[in-house]
Order: C-alpha cells, then sequence, then structure tokens
C-alpha cells in the first residue's frame, strides 16, 4: 500500500526558541555547518512550512557562498564579511538554525558606523556550476588596479578623487591616517606636495581618508 503523503502548509512566520528569534521569508540566517570546524552556513529564506500539525519545520533556502567555497577561491579585493549570492537552493530543518543575520548591499555595507558579527554584504551573484559571476566585472583603483576591500585602509586623492592603498603609493598606514591632503603622483604639482606634507594640529572635517569604511 502506498504511503499517505503528509501535507504541508507555508508558515508566515516561525519562532525558533533555542535563539528566541522569529523568522520570516526573506530573513537570512546562520545555519549549523556540516563540521564543527567550518563556520556557519549562510542562507536566505525563501518559504517556511510545516506538517498539518505545525510540527517538522523545514526552510526552503537560497545558499549564500563565502569566496573560499567558490570555484575561484578567495582574492585578495574579497572582505572579510563577503559572500555570494549562489543559485543552489535548498531545504533545510528548521532546527539548523543557530541565528538571524544581516546581509548588506555592498553600498549600505560601507557606510556601516560599526560592523558586528551577524553583519554581512554581498555584491555578486555566483553560478555555482560554471563558477561565473554577476557582474562579471567591477570598478577598479589604485595604481595595483583591485576593486575595492572594505578592510582595507584607502585614501583618496584631490586632484583625480581615485583611491589609492598606502602601500602602493610608498606610504605606512600610520602616515596615511595623518593627511590633512593627498595628491597623487599624476596630480601632485610642487605647490601640491607641500600642501600635502604641512600637517594642521587639527585634522579637517572633510578628511579623504577612511578606515574600514570608503564612502563614495
Amino acid at each position: 500500500m502506498a504511503k499517505t503523503r503528509t501535507n504541508r502548509r507555508t508558515l508566515d512566520f516561525y519562532t525558533v526558541k533555542s535563539i528566541n528569534k522569529t523568522i520570516r521569508a526573506g530573513d537570512c540566517v546562520l545555519m549549523r555547518p556540516s563540521e564543527s570546524s567550518k563556520p556557519s552556513y549562510v542562507a536566505r529564506v525563501e518559504k517556511i512550512e510545516s506538517d498539518s500539525r505545525g510540527g517538522n519545520v523545514r526552510l526552503h533556502v537560497r545558499w549564500y557562498y563565502r569566496p573560499e567555497e567558490s570555484i575561484g577561491g578567495r582574492r585578495q579585493f574579497h572582505g572579510s564579511k563577503e559572500l555570494f549570492m549562489s543559485d543552489h537552493y535548498d531545504i533545510q530543518s528548521a532546527d539548523t538554525i543557530e541565528g538571524k543575520c544581516t546581509v548588506h548591499t555592498f553600498k549600505s555595507y560601507t557606510k556601516l558606523d560599526a560592523v558586528g558579527n551577524e553583519d554581512f554584504f554581498c555584491r555578486f551573484e555566483y553560478n555555482s556550476s560554471t563558477g561565473a559571476f554577476n557582474p562579471d566585472r567591477v570598478a577598479v583603483y589604485c595604481k595595483c588596479e583591485m576593486p575595492y576591500n572594505p578592510d582595507d585602509l584607502m585614501v583618496q586623492c584631490e586632484g583625480c578623487s581615485d583611491w589609492f592603498h598606502p602601500n602602493c603609493i610608498d606610504m605606512t598606514p600610520e602616515e596615511a591616517k595623518r593627511l590633512d591632503h593627498f595628491f597623487c603622483q599624476n596630480c601632485s604639482s610642487e605647490d601640491q606636495k607641500k600642501l600635502q606634507n604641512s600637517h594642521a594640529t587639527s585634522r579637517h572635517s572633510d578628511i579623504k581618508v577612511e578606515t574600514k569604511r570608503r564612502r563614495r
């Protein structure tokens, strides 16, 4: 005799008692990894469903990948909190939820005053079978022509408005933090070099140096 298929119903929300958090479709969650040595998996909840009695709650999720989980691996410009939105969908038990998190757009992440443990950002979609990214190219900066890593300190030229890593312009991070003005080699004149090297006792409110964040 064939087994009777259990009817399932879609839930508007589900409260995870172990963390006292309410989960809804569209929320991002941290999920228990297959190995305890690995960081928590990150997923976006697409749908929540249970059996007819309200038990056996399952989540339809879309996985985020970390750079090291992609075919190309982690690269220099990938931020420590960067994730890729993948095309990998799955169904997981609600019991694997470890917490809620927020996956920001790249722009909103760079405007955060402080980054918490549950803050991440995403600027690429990732095809898990081909390793392709969308978009397949982004703006590059500095003499090294690398995409922006929001973890890195950068200084902006007041002439061309490009951004530079201190190491790429023969400057230490400490020296960059003390700058009141900066002109890159292409924009520098003798007067601008004098301005660059004159450090006021108090920093200007519009200093073009950012630690951890760059605003555009």
